[in-house]
């Protein structure tokens, strides 16, 4: 490894991907993790459905999903905490701890603690998500189809019911919710086993059964440690962690464009609120990730998707996904990187992957500098100050009308994508490797050009 990134003793840090996902957040975390210092990874948001790859200099490669990208880190893997704003798959956990079992991870489980607030993903959400997405045709949203969404919605609509992390160990409760959940979601469930008849039945099996599903939610309850609200604070006092973002800014669920949008919030709004409820609301270095091209896989917008370079760049661990769908490649936006940065409140440091790409590309990679309609007229994009999905519905078919304004990038496209966020270097991959980081060697002071939002409000329609 030619350069690490320094900071001090006691910061955390913060790792946000300011594009759709796939930016990099993964082979970040394992490089801050491999140096040392940090004692926890912590899941901020998403669930099952984030799939961040770290590929380790001997050549073993993992898609983390709920375990924090340190587990991978050299002499010790660093452990993981799934907090409260977390949606938490039991099933997709064990299939997750068993791939790293094989890697050489001694007992997954034990180096994760859950919250028990944490929301539970049951097959039935997964079930009724995949409906719902078949149901749209062509006009898929490009769901992960993993239930994440689904969980959220029916736990906003019956808080009551929703099942939790901590109902694992109580069975009479659990099952009892289970069975609750299982009839609200028959409806969805038989439009469903409708698709299934029309699509020769591929995609929609068996229904769920409760007693099943309840015997490995207790086996889970017994593997991992369940922890209270007392766990993170004395955690984040003990130690600095690294709270690890899921999916992207764009696909934020206020701030993306709907409604090609998760169920969560991606920006830094989950990290510094745990951290202000701990007392630490200053306390994180803020790090955001970006290729140097832009990507997104599934469905919505993409100004300046290219077919060219989505054929050149095509990526070896993101492909064609059933649900999602296709892996899109597109030009260096810098109008939605800004965009990104407004709506997370900034950054301190900027994350640059892929840095190899320009070599490879030369001059057919560009960068976006501004947004035009068809009839010429400048398109100019910012966050909203309030939730409005109309209004970010309204932004999505505006963008994707749109065309860049593309340009050669003036320079190194590291250094140059740094310069124009006005953002320092954190460090620059050349490979997928934490080997093939490198530590710029010009570094600019730790600026704080955007204020810190406050979190929105919680509720969303479906």
């Amino acid at each position: 490894m030619t350069g690490t990134p320094t900071r001090t003793a006691d910061d955390h840090a913060i790792v946000v991907d300011l594009g759709f996902g796939d930016a990099g957040k993964g082979v970040t975390v394992d490089l801050l993790c491999a140096r040392g210092g940090f004692g926890s990874v912590v899941r901020a948001n998403g669930g099952a459905q984030a799939a961040h790859n770290v590929v380790t200099p001997d050549g073993r490669h993992h898609t983390f999903a709920q375990f924090g990208a340190g587990t991978l880190a050299p002499g010790r893997p660093v452990p993981t905490h799934l907090s409260r704003f977390t949606v938490v798959d039991p099933f997709a956990l064990a299939a997750e701890a068993q791939h790293l079992a094989e890697l050489g991870v001694p007992d997954p489980f034990s180096l994760v603690t859950v919250d028990r607030r944490a929301l539970i993903s049951t097959p039935w959400h997964a079930a009724a998500n995949r409906a719902r997405e078949r149901a749209r045709g062509r006009d898929r949203h490009g769901s992960c189809g993993m239930g994440v969404g689904e969980t959220t919605a029916y736990a906003l609509a019956h808080p009551e019911d929703a099942p939790t992390v901590g109902d694992c160990a109580s069975p009479n409760l659990l099952r009892r919710k289970l069975v609750r959940l299982a009839d609200h979601l028959e409806s969805v469930l038989a439009a469903a086993s409708s698709a299934a008849e029309s699509d020769g039945g591929r995609e929609h099996g068996p229904r769920p059964d409760p007693d099943e599903c309840l015997a490995a939610y207790r086996a889970f309850a017994e593997r991992v440690r369940l922890v209270d609200e007392r766990y993170l604070p004395r955690l984040l006092a003990r130690t600095p962690v690294v709270f690890e973002g899921a999916q992207g800014v764009l696909l934020d669920e206020w701030h993306g464009f709907h409604p090609y949008t998760t169920w969560s919030t991606t920006t830094t709004v989950n990290p510094l609120a745990l951290l202000a409820e701990a007392g630490h609301a200053d306390g994180a270095r803020r790090i955001g990730v970006t290729r140097t091209f832009a990507t997104r896989h599934g469905a919505g917008p993409m100004v300046t998707e290219n077919v060219l370079l989505t054929e050149r760049l095509a990526d070896r661990h993101n492909r064609t996904h059933l649900w999602q769908g296709g892996f899109r490649v597109g030009h260096l936006d810098l109008v939605a990187l800004r965009y990104a940065l407004e709506a997370t409140g900034g950054v301190d440091s900027l994350v640059v992957t892929h840095a190899d790409a320009p070599a490879r590309l030369g001059r057919e990679l560009h960068w976006c500098v501004g947004y035009e309609l068809a009839d010429g007229a400048p398109l100019r994009i910012a966050p909203g100050d309030s939730p409005d999905l109309a209004r970010q519905a309204r932004l999505a078919g505006l963008l994707t009308a749109a065309r860049p304004v593309l340009e050669p990038v003036p320079g190194e496209v590291p250094t140059t994508v740094a310069d124009a966020l006005n953002l320092p270097l954190e460090a620059v991959f050349t490979g997928p490797t934490r080997d093939d980081a490198h530590l710029p060697v010009r570094r600019l002071p730790r600026v704080g050009a955007f204020p810190r939002r406050m979190p929105l409000a919680r509720h969303r329609v479906a």
